[in-house]
This record gives structure tokens, C-alpha cells and sequence, in this order.
């Protein structure tokens, strides 16, 4: 008992008891006279027993209130406890019902302005009703009178050993006051002594409580007996302790005093630490629904985990292990939404466009909606930067009410932060893949694997292929994790993949992916896309939700056409906030701005425009063909330039170009040799002149077969003197016998070639198939021609002499 007697708690305010000798208990006419509707107030942290003097400090308004109302009607008052000592507002269902009627002795009116009111105890009571609330709370009570046993020898022997121990208490306490025991001796009335004791007993509230609520005195006082016992044996433990390591205190002596000290403390909290921490990972287990392989494991661990003193080092291994275990979703997911209608309708809001991957989505959810479970596909979005394909899968997540988690792989060179490391390594942590899946506690999420075409590789192993049982979907089921030393099913989650180009990717694991190609935006589609997404985005972005701006589509034509070369919306969407900070700029400075953006505004913020589609365009001399590229941004515009110069028939390439073009080149050179009588060129003429190919932006590598048909186009055009007509641009690649064969990527070329103003081009006929996929609007004002034959090129593109 620390402090027992005379100790101080909050309540209202600090309190001390206080002792009222030569109290005398009240006659049957005192109580008949008692009220049984009086104000009621609560104290924090302590109970009012009769015959017991408390001085509280009134805060609270109920309670000045209240006091008020005694003051004015004999000075009656209830008392009772509230369960929560925090509560600053308590309610009726926030007090006991069981308190003590007390009258006010004194008022003091405090120098800061609050009010100390001594109170005395007098007769217990139980509310039966509350009948007023406002403006302080009123009950209408039942008193209940202690009834004490007179010439009961047992009962005195009880009082007598409730009144032997507290001495016993006070002699083992040196720093409570000598005056203490003296007034404990002096007390004779066996209902005050204990009331007396309860009050000052270093006990819970609870407890205390407990003791105010029994109706049968000798159980009541039985408790407080059991109780004063209890806090005896403490003191005894302190002082055992105290004693034990009072003599020549040094440094060793000190540390085990104070493990002594802290044994004790967790004897009385329910054990050691780590007793608690198994028990807690026990419980925790009970709800877990896990495999057979991963429930023995766990048993396993935990017997070792028993076995093992908490400060080796295998102990915080083992312990981080069975955490790990505890918070992996081996069987929580959440529910599929199989509303296509909803679903399709989140996806076209969120994206514009992309109807191809929008109907591989619903068609997914199809069959989940008919079959109820299927293996998750493995899906990769291919396409160039800046068109949404990470997004894309928030968008499922969202459709579908997936969880969704992200995991970027670009520059990922270690295995082990796909697979885990071994978990007897110093900083062993498990892989991404389980990691991810611990923080999302889900086993069915949307996982995006991103960037998967920019992993890494060195002497630490191949990323790429631990990735190949992640993504199969006939192996992800018993996915196996270093540190997890367990198999955990990755089957239900929804995989996709990103990369910009499939041919970085590892044959392997491309082969276990369902690929579907994003194409690069039409102008018309970025229109959209800035008017439904990017402008919006950006007005909240800068503030600018209630200024009323108005944004053309002439004007956002111009910023695609003009100042951006791409197939995504990326620098789009950054020339919008260049335009939403000079609009802000206005508006701060000026309190309004432009309502509506128009070119010259455009000009005035982005200055001169990047781009000019003349340069494709306009004519050009014999031996300029305009060409079509793939990059892994979308569609490009190229030239191919061909000069002839005197000398012995040598031909040189230049503008860094890698091994298939230059092949494609002799190639060219080598049909147009061949065939120079069908084409109007006289055969001595190819050994008068030295040839120059030349692919201008020279710094830029540039490979691949599509160049074919221009090169050969060039060469005509320089030898024949005739030109390429104007508007015309061409990709194929070509055999010696002068056959055209089909090239890929001919969406994102063909809305290259749109955005530049061309208006002819030539492809093979094969690519028919892939021009039909496009959107006729998206290439209105295009002509194509589709060739088999190298001469058809050549009596497409060269203009007559």
C-alpha cells in the first residue's frame, strides 16, 4: 500500500479523507427525515464511504450546480462514482448506482476562483431513477442502511484483524506519518474503522466499489480483510527486497535489486514478457485458417520459442518469423464484384479509349461471374510511356473491388527481393512479392508489376527468373519463399504486367504472359482524354475549381500538334499545368484572368511552336523519302536522303544506324543493281557513282526492318532523278526479289504519320488487317496503298519526270 493512508487521487480535484472524531451514527428519526430526491454528483477516481469526510474542489458546471441546489434544501447531497475517470461529461449510464448520501459540512471559495465543499458521508443508497438531466442531474434514491452484528464474537474478531493488519501496514510503511497510527487506535466504532480503512485502502476503483455495493456487512468486511492481506504480503515483498540489498550497494548489487524489483512487477502483471508474447501469438493463431505444413511449422516454432531466453539471438528470428506467419492473408479476400455494367462503366470513366483491353477485363469477369473461381491470368500491357498503363490497373482494382498493391521492377537486379533471404541472415526480410501481400492483407489483390521489361541481372542471380514461377499460372500456387520457408498460394491474385517493349523481356517469361499491345493516342483521343482528365486534374491541382475557364478544342489541337511529339499524354498533361500556373499567376495577381484560352495565349505561355509538319510535307529533291519508325515512345517520322557523288560505285551509311538497317540498305542496293533496265537506270551508272545514305539526327541509334521499301524508294529517286511526291511516307521491308513484307507497329506509325500531315501511305498489303483495326476517324484524310511488289512502290512514290 503505497501512500495508503492519507494518499491522494484525482477525483474532482485532489482529496484527502478526513477523520471526524466522535462521529455519531444517526437514529431512526435522523433517517426518517433523510430526502429521497436529491442532487447527484460524480467523482473521479474514488468512492465516498459513510461516516467518511471528503473535501472536494467543484469544476465541473453540473456539479457547482448541484451544489448549489443542496445548499438551498438541507444541504443533501448524492455521491457516487463515474466507471471512467476521463469522462469530463459522464451520463447516467457512465455513474454506478450505487453511491453515498452526504451532507455539506463547509464552502470555501478558492483564490482561483473555484469551490472547495467539505462533505461528509452518511447512508449508502442506490439510484432507482434519474429524474432530471439539465441543469444538473437529479435521482430519485433508495437508501440502504448497514445493519452491524451486535455481540458477535466473530464478527469482532473480524473488525479486530481488519484493524491488526492496517497497524501491521503502517508499522512496515516508515514514510507515512507516526499521527496515522495513533488516530487508527482511537477509532471504536466498528462501521467508521471500516469505512475508514476502505477510503484509504490502496486499491482499484473497482474494488473499492464492490465493497460500497455489498449489502451484507461480514462479506464486505470480509473483502476489505482479504484485501489489507494482499497489500500486506506487497509492503513485505518491497521491504524484503529493500533490506536484501541495502548492505555495501555496488554496481552488481544494484542491477539485481532492481531484476528483483522487476521481477516482482511481472509476477504481479501475469508473468515474464516473453511468456506473454507467446501467449499473445497463440491467441492470435486460434483464428487463422492455414495449411497443414504451415500449422505444424508454427507449432514447432513455438515450442522452440519456449524453450529459448529472450535475449538470444535466435529468439527475435524465430519470434519475427511467426509474426510474419501471423499476418499473411493465407485466408482472407474479398469479395469479387460481378457488376460488368459498373465495371465497364469505372473503366471508361477512368481511361479513354483502350476498348481492346476494356473488353479482355470484362471478359475475365465473365467468366468468373459463370464458373465462381478460375486461375487468375497473367496479363502485360505493352505500349510506350505516358498512355495509362499503371493507372489502367487501379482502374480494375476499383472495378472489380479488389484491394490493389504495386510493385515497380525497375532496376531490380537481386533475386532475393523477389524470393526472400534466408532467414538465418543478418537482415533477412521476406521478398516483395509476400511483403506486399502482408501490408495489403489480401490473398486476392490486383497486383501491378511494374516496369517488368527494366529488370536488372548480375552475379546476385536473375530477377527475371524467379519472376517465372510468380507468373505462371500452373506454378504460383505453391510459390515458395526463402524467409517464409513455406509455400503460399499466389494463384487467386490478379497479376499485370507493364513494359514499354516486349524485347527485353525474357523469352521465358514472355511466354508466360497474356500480352496486349496499348497503342500510342490519336490526336482526336488526346483531345478527350485533356478535356475529361488532364484539364480538370490540373484546375484543382492550381486551385482554379471556381474560376470559370474555358478550354477549346482548337486550342488543345494546337498543343498536341505543336509542341509535343508523343504517343502518350505525359508532356501534355505537363504543357496544361505550364498554362494552369500562368492562369494562376493572373488570378492571384489581378483577382481574374483570361476565361478562355486561346492560341495566342498558348503562343504567349509555351512560346514559338517545337514543331513544324511543313518540313514532312512540302517537296523535297530526288532522293529524300519520308519514312515510318517504331520507338518505344510510339510512332516517329523519318527522312532518308540518298546523294550520288563521281567516284567508283562505293556506297557509305551514316546517321548510327545498327546492323538491320544497314543490311536493308545493301539489300535495297543490291535488287535496284538487279532490276535497273525495269526501272530506267542505266546499269554503268551504278559504278560512275559513289552512293551516300544518310538518316539525319545522327546522334539517335536507329535499327530495325521497317526501313526497307524507303530505302530503296531513296535510291530510286537519286538515280532515276525522279521525286517522291509530296505527303507520302512508307514503311516495309523488302526481299532481293523485290517483295514487300509486313512490319509491326503500324497503328502507332500510321498516327505518327497523321500527326505530321501526311496524307499517302504505303504498306504492305499484309498490314491491311492491322490499318482496319484503327478507328476511321482517328486516320480520316489518310490514303493508304498497300503493295506486294517493290516496282508498285516505286510507280506509287516517284512523281513522273
Amino acid at each position: 500500500m503505497i501512500d495508503m493512508f492519507f494518499g491522494q487521487s484525482e477525483q474532482e480535484m485532489e482529496f484527502m479523507p478526513i477523520v471526524p472524531l466522535g462521529e455519531e451514527e444517526m437514529d431512526e428519526q435522523e433517517k426518517g427525515k433523510l430526502p429521497t430526491d436529491v442532487p447527484i454528483i460524480a467523482l473521479r477516481n474514488t468512492v465516498l464511504f459513510p461516516n467518511v469526510v471528503l473535501p472536494i474542489t467543484v469544476a465541473r458546471e453540473k456539479s457547482v450546480k448541484a451544489i448549489a441546489e443542496a445548499q438551498k434544501h438541507g444541504k443533501w447531497i448524492g455521491v457516487v462514482a463515474q466507471k471512467d475517470g476521463n469522462n469530463d461529461d459522464p451520463t447516467p449510464e457512465d455513474m454506478y448506482t450505487v453511491g453515498t448520501l452526504a451532507k455539506i459540512v463547509k464552502q470555501i471559495k478558492m483564490p482561483d476562483g473555484n469551490t472547495t465543499v467539505f462533505i461528509m458521508g452518511r447512508i449508502r443508497f442506490r439510484i432507482e431513477s434519474f429524474t432530471q438531466s439539465e441543469p444538473h442531474y437529479t435521482a430519485k434514491i433508495k437508501l440502504e442502511d448497514d445493519v452491524f452484528p451486535k455481540n458477535d464474537a466473530s464478527f469482532d474478531a473480524l473488525i479486530s484483524s481488519i484493524k491488526d493488519y492496517s497497524e501491521k501496514i503502517l508499522q512496515q510503511s516508515p514514510n507515512l506519518p507516526h499521527e496515522t497510527g495513533i488516530v487508527l487506535r482511537n477509532i471504536e466504532q466498528q462501521s467508521f474503522l471500516m469505512h475508514f480503512i476502505a477510503s484509504n485502502i490502496n486499491a482499484k476503483l473497482t474494488d473499492k466499489q464492490l465493497l460500497l455495493e455489498e449489502d451484507d456487512i461480514r462479506v464486505r468486511a470480509e473483502r476489505l480483510l482479504q484485501m489489507l492481506q494482499s497489500e500486506l504480503q506487497l509492503v513485505e515483498l518491497k521491504n524484503e527486497i529493500t533490506n536484501k540489498t541495502r548492505a555495501d550497494i555496488d554496481k552488481q548489487q544494484r542491477e539485481y535489486f532492481l531484476q528483483q524489483q522487476l521481477k516482482s512487477i511481472r509476477e504481479e502483471l501475469g508473468g515474464e514478457p516473453n511468456e506473454r508474447e507467446i501467449k499473445d501469438l497463440q491467441k492470435r493463431a486460434e483464428s487463422i485458417q492455414w495449411p497443414e505444413a504451415a500449422k505444424e511449422l508454427f507449432r514447432k516454432n513455438v515450442e522452440k520459442l519456449e524453450r529459448m531466453h529472450p535475449s538470444t539471438p535466435d529468439y527475435s528470428v524465430i519470434y519475427n518469423h511467426l509474426d510474419l506467419m501471423l499476418d499473411l492473408p493465407w485466408d482472407q479476400t474479398t469479395e469479387d464484384s460481378y457488376d460488368l455494367k459498373r465495371a465497364q462503366k469505372i473503366l471508361d470513366n477512368d481511361h479513354y479509349g483502350m476498348d481492346k483491353i476494356k473488353e479482355r477485363i470484362l471478359e475475365y469477369l465473365a467468366v468468373l461471374k459463370l464458373k465462381g473461381d478460375m486461375k487468375s491470368p497473367i496479363l502485360c500491357f505493352v505500349g510506350p510511356p505516358g498512355i495509362g498503363k499503371t493507372s489502367l490497373g487501379r482502374s480494375i482494382a476499383n472495378a472489380i473491388q479488389r484491394k490493389y498493391v504495386r510493385l515497380s521492377l525497375g532496376g531490380l537486379h537481386d533475386e532475393s527481393e523477389l524470393r526472400g533471404h534466408r532467414k538465418t541472415y543478418i537482415g533477412a526480410m521476406p521478398g516483395r512479392i509476400i511483403q506486399s501481400l502482408r501490408k495489403v492483407k489480401s490473398a486476392n489483390p490486383v497486383f501491378i508489376l511494374d516496369e517488368i521489361d527494366k529488370i536488372g541481372k548480375d552475379f546476385r542471380g536473375d530477377p527475371s527468373s524467379a519472376l517465372l514461377e510468380v507468373l505462371d499460372p500452373e506454378q504460383n500456387s505453391t510459390f515458395y519463399d526463402n524467409y517464409l520457408e513455406l509455400e503460399f498460394d499466389l494463384s487467386k491474385v490478379l497479376f499485370i504486367a507493364t513494359a514499354n517493349s516486349l524485347s527485353d523481356i525474357q523469352p521465358a517469361l514472355r511466354d508466360r504472359l497474356e500480352i496486349i499491345q496499348l497503342s500510342g493516342y490519336s490526336t482526336e483521343e488526346k483531345v478527350e482524354i485533356a478535356k475529361r482528365h488532364l484539364v480538370p486534374k490540373q484546375k484543382e491541382m492550381h486551385g482554379l475549381n471556381k474560376t470559370t475557364l474555358r478550354f477549346p478544342d482548337k486550342a488543345i489541337q494546337k498543343m498536341i500538334q505543336e509542341y509535343t511529339r508523343e504517343s502518350g499524354v505525359r508532356e501534355l498533361d505537363r504543357l496544361t499545368a505550364a498554362i494552369m500556373r500562368n492562369v494562376a499567376l493572373q488570378v492571384a495577381m489581378n483577382g481574374k484572368a483570361n476565361a478562355t484560352i486561346d492560341n495566342a495565349e498558348i503562343e504567349k505561355v509555351l512560346g514559338k511552336p517545337k514543331y513544324n509538319n511543313d518540313i514532312y510535307t512540302k517537296g523535297h529533291p530526288p532522293g529524300v523519302v519520308v519514312g515510318l519508325a517504331w520507338t518505344y515512345v510510339g510512332g516517329d517520322i523519318l527522312f532518308i536522303e540518298t546523294s550520288l557523288s563521281r567516284g567508283k560505285g562505293g556506297l557509305t551509311l551514316t546517321g548510327n544506324l545498327g546492323n538491320v538497317m544497314k543490311e536493308s540498305a545493301s539489300t535495297a542496293l543490291s535488287y535496284l543493281k538487279a532490276h535497273s533496265k525495269e526501272h530506267g537506270i542505266a546499269p554503268e551508272k551504278f559504278d560512275e557513282y559513289n552512293i551516300h545514305i544518310h538518316v539525319p539526327e545522327g546522334a539517335v541509334p536507329k535499327d530495325g526492318p521497317s526501313a526497307g521499301i524507303t530505302m530503296l524508294t531513296s535510291l530510286a529517286s537519286a538515280f532515276t532523278g525522279r521525286k517522291v511526291k509530296p505527303y507520302f511516307a512508307m514503311t516495309g521491308e523488302i526481299t532481293l526479289r523485290g517483295q514487300v513484307l509486313p512490319v509491326g507497329g503500324i497503328k502507332e506509325k500510321v498516327l505518327a504519320a497523321k500527326r505530321a500531315g501526311i496524307k499517302d501511305i504505303i504498306v504492305c498489303e499484309q498490314n491491311q488487317k492491322d490499318v482496319d483495326e484503327i478507328n476511321k476517324a482517328y486516320i480520316k484524310g489518310v490514303r493508304f496503298h498497300y503493295v506486294s511488289e517493290m516496282s508498285e512502290v516505286l510507280n506509287i512514290a516517284l512523281a513522273k519526270r
